[in-house]
Formats: structure tokens, sequence, C-alpha cells
């Protein structure tokens, strides 16, 4: 089988072992003879879904990132299709140029076509779409620069062009500088502007690394939140300094920055958390089980129709460094976050006491400790969510809907919930939002007739991320023939 593989796509016999592998894969999805099921079938139970299968070799083109992908780059490059990737549902592709196995789920197939004119052999590395960091070798083709790929020759059945004429997009006087560009957003840090300002604003994106970050017009900023983080992590005593024991592998950590923004556009604050690198724990070594409910989003509706039915309050509060609660069961060694190496103990590694962002049972163990806490408290569990709990006394009635770290507070009256924060804030680290604003970045108004839920900021902020693509506009789905009225300004509650 291996053999008929290599020489249908006429790769190289270094490529064995990715064929090897292979073959397994697929001998494992074919019934035999005296069992008249397949091995994946008796292990698993099931039959084996064989629709994503694809000709080893073929070319194939796969979809380059977005983190890696440029605006005038190609959205996808060629490659030769060498296998399954065996941790995810993606395929293996060596990338014909780099020499380099991507692994990736969105991957076009031209499955009768391959490279006949495989010459020399070099070693490549293997990298994933998400993850360039880590590589290993295995065995590649050379492209040499006077082969020529089937692909590119013409071929007798090519698809129709279609024959309208292409509107070719202008770059003329309205282009404009970017010397020209007023940084307002950007250095004042400006959340209400008024008068005469300037139609184009710059607003940076979020700083993907620490370096990154420390070298933005924001430095400031991001230094006295990193420096809040730290602080909330050590009064936490998340961790403590050890030597890594033998045998052990300590995972990594990177620094994640986000800005946070106001229902309106303007910088509401800035954030910086320290993330574990869960991604690299094993299960059954590093973490055991690792689900944690979450609020239903449906349930938050109904119940601010409740509330507005009923005329009930409705106030929010978030839980600082809401992760860091929970109790670890595992031992977990993290390597120390960057910029905060300790002198002198570089060799060292943090053994984690608590739970950390990004580590995979980092929610359930939250979850669990707020659950405790909050059943203390005599609350209970509602029937149809187990992230709404309830409290009924003689004077008042409160209940609390959880949505990881953000909750909404609906009682009867402020008695009950000031009780409730009290008490809250007497067990978490909690911050009082007051009257709900945003929940999950919908927007929430409260008026005479009830409440009334708003994203237009999410719609403005897609319309911003993707205007300058060329999309076409569609008619709308709806019937041409109803007349639609203007509701002069006035929101619609959704609930």
């Amino acid at each position: 089988m291996i053999n008929a593989m290599l020489m249908n796509a006429s790769a190289p016999n270094n490529l064995w072992g990715e064929a090897l592998l292979t073959a397994c894969h697929v001998h494992n999805r074919i019934p035999s003879k005296k069992l008249r099921e397949s091995p994946y079938e008796l292990w698993k139970g099931r039959k084996p879904n064989l629709s994503y299968l694809r000709v080893w070799g073929c070319l194939a083109f796969y979809r380059v990132s977005d983190p890696k992908r440029t605006k005038l780059g190609p959205r996808a490059l060629k490659g030769v299709f060498l296998g399954y990737a065996e941790n995810s549902k993606a395929y293996r592709v060596l990338d014909l140029e780099s020499n380099v196995v991507v692994e990736s789920r969105d991957v076009e197939f031209f499955e009768n076509k391959f490279r006949r004119d495989s010459a020399n052999v070099e070693p490549c590395r293997v990298t994933s779409v998400d993850s360039s960091n880590e590589s290993i070798s295995a065995p590649a083709f050379d492209i040499g620069s006077s082969s020529k790929s089937p692909l590119d020759d013409p071929v007798a059945n090519e698809p129709r062009r279609s024959q309208r004429a292409r509107k070719e997009k202008s770059f003329g006087p309205e282009c404009i500088d970017p010397q020209e560009i007023v940084f307002l957003v950007e250095g004042d840090r400006l959340n209400k502007v008024t008068g005469k300002i300037p139609i184009l604003f710059h607003v940076q994106d979020d700083p993907k690394t620490y370096q990154e970050a420390m070298a933005s017009r924001d430095s400031a900023f991001w230094n006295e939140v990193v420096n809040d983080e730290m602080d909330s992590l050590l009064i936490n005593k998340t961790w403590v300094l050890v030597d890594l024991p033998p045998g052990s592998k300590a995972i990594g950590c990177k620094w994640v920055f986000r800005i946070k923004y106001n229902t309106d556009g303007s910088i509401h604050t800035f954030k910086a958390r320290l993330v574990a690198k869960g991604f690299r724990q094993k299960e059954g070594v590093d973490c055991f089980d690792t689900y944690a409910p979450v609020a239903r989003i449906t349930f938050i509706r109904v119940l601010l129709a409740l509330a507005s039915i009923y005329n009930l309050h409705v106030h929010q509060m978030d839980v600082k460094t809401a992760f860091l609660n929970g109790e670890l069961d595992e031992e977990v060694y993290m390597e120390q976050p960057e910029g905060f190496v300790l002198p002198g103990n570089e060799g060292k590694v943090c053994k984690l006491q608590k739970s950390l962002y990004g580590l995979k049972q980092a929610p359930k163990q939250w979850h669990e400790k707020f659950d405790s806490v909050v059943l203390a408290h005599g609350f209970s569990h509602n029937s149809a969510d187990k992230c709404i709990y309830s409290k009924c006394t003689k004077e008042y009635m409160v209940i609390i809907c959880l949505y990881v770290d953000d909750m909404l507070i609906i009682g009867t009256n402020m008695k009950g919930i000031n009780e409730t924060k009290e008490y809250l804030t007497s067990c978490f680290q909690m911050k009082d939002l007051g009257e709900v604003d945003t929940i999950l970045g919908i927007e929430v108004k409260k008026h005479s007739g009830g409440f009334a839920l708003s994203q237009s900021h999410y719609v403005e902020k897609m319309l911003k991320k993707f205007e300058n693509l060329d999309i076409k506009e569609a008619n709308t789905p709806y019937d041409a023939s109803f007349k639609l009225c203007a509701n002069e300004g006035r929101e619609v509650a959704q609930v």
C-alpha cells in the first residue's frame, strides 16, 4: 500500500514515513474479512466517517492564517497533501516554497493533480497555521526553479470565466498620505471630542506581545495594568518559585493585552492578563475534568424580560481576576512571566498553587469555588440553568446570573441587592458596576416600557473590520412587497 502511494504521487522514498502514517490511518477504517468490521468501529463503537479522506500526495492549497496574511499577499499557498494531523481535525500539507509541513483545516484539494518533478530532498519544519513557535524535522520536496506544476499548464476543461466587465478600484486624489493622519485617538486618548475634528482617525490594534506593548505609544498605560496584574497574582499567592522536578515539564505563559471600549466606542480601560499556555497541558497528567457551565444568553434575555414585567432592579458586578480564586488539584509548573523573571533565579519555575487564566481546568475550578460560596449563603440552583441562583426571604428575593466572571444581580428591592453585593465583596475582589449598562457586549437601556437591548457598537466594529473587503451587496431576504416604516429613532426591545 505504501509503495503504491509513493509511486502514484511520484514522491521520493524518504517520504515513506508520511505515507506509512496515512496508510495506517486509512487501514484502521477499512473492515477486515475475519471481523467484518474496521478496527475503528470495534474501538469506538460506531462507523467511521470517511468523507474527509483524500488522495495522498495530491496538490493542495491551504489557507493562510489571518495573522500571517497581508492585504496584498495570497490567501492560499500551494502544497502537497501528506496526511492527517494526530491531535486535531486538520490536514498536513507540505508547502512547496518554504518546505514546511503545515497543519490546517482549510484546504482545497486537487486529487487528480500531482507533483511529478520532485528532485532533491532537504529537511523542513512542521508547523501549524495557528502557531509557528515549534518545529520538528521532516523530509520534504525540493522543487527546482525550472520545475513546472501541472496546475500551471492549460487545462482543457478550464472553468468558464465571467464575461462581466470588472470595475477597477480608484486610488486617486481621495487617497490620504499616511503622514497626514492625525493620531488624535491614539495620542491624546480623548474620550469625547467636540467642535470640528478631522474626518480620519487612527486607532491602534491591541498589542500582540509584551515587547510590542512596552514599545507602543501607550506603554505607560500598559506598564501600569501589567504591574496591577502582577500585584493581584502575588497577593493571591498564585505560585511559588521552585526547581523543576526531574521528569516534569513547565508550560509557558504570555501576556494578553486588550483595550475595552464603552458602548459608544470611547475607551473605557486598558487590560492586561497573564495567561498560561494551557494548550500544552496533557489530559490525564496536568488536568482531568475541564467542563464549566455558563449562563445561556436565552436565560439572560428571559431574566431581563421578567425584570421588565415585574419592575425589578437589575445591577451588575464583575469579579476581578476570577480564575485566580480556583484551587488546583494537580501539580502544574509554569515558566516565569516575561518582564518579571526574578534576578538570580532564572532557572526556577512557578509551581501554581491557584488556578490561572489559560489553564484548561481554570473555568471549572472557578465555577466550583463560586458555586460553593453562593450556596453557603442561602442561594439555591435554578433547575433550568446551573449558573442562575436565587434566594427568597420575607423581605426580598434576589437572583444571581453568572457568566464566567460577569454577573447580573436582580432583586425586588435594593436591600437584597446591597446585601448580596456586600457578601460577594467579602469573598472575592469585586467591581460594582451599578445598574446594568452592558452585558456580554450587549448594550442594555432601561426606559419606562422596560429594557431595550442593542449591539450597535458591535455592528459598527464588524463593519469597520470588513470595510476594505470587496463585498458585493445582496438583496434583502425579506419579502420585497412588505412596506417598512421608520421607528423614529425609538429603540425596540428584543426580549
